[in-house]
């Protein structure tokens, strides 16, 4: 992934990120998912910086994307490279992941996973 995220930026929009999410969920596994929602509320906050919503688009574009290093068809590691990516974005904006938007995350978590 570029620094700037800009490779997979094309790839991201919200409604792709949800067909994803509601498509992929089981498959993926709850860290995945979980580090998915992290990052999207982190990008609808409006506190976060433009160079970590940056970061934060291509790394979900990158988890959205149909071009993956990775096929996600593959039981379990085919989400291997999604999950480094995402965990590298969440490194990268960690001061900028609230409580707030760890409460959501969680909370959305909760409703699709019991």
């Amino acid at each position: 992934m570029s620094s700037d995220g800009s490779k997979f930026a094309p790839d991201y929009s919200e409604g792709s990120f949800w067909d994803k999410i509601k498509n992929y969920a089981s498959s993926a596994g709850r860290d995945a998912i979980l580090m998915a929602l992290k990052l999207y509320y982190c990008l609808q906050s409006p506190k976060t910086p433009a160079w970590a919503k940056s970061v934060v688009i291509g790394a979900l574009g990158y988890f959205i994307s149909p071009i993956d290093a990775i096929p996600d068809l593959l039981p379990v590691i085919g989400y291997s490279d999604d999950i480094g990516v995402l965990a590298a974005a969440i490194a990268a904006v960690a001061a900028h992941i609230d409580d707030e938007i760890v409460a959501k995350a969680e909370e959305q978590l909760r409703r699709w996973f019991g």
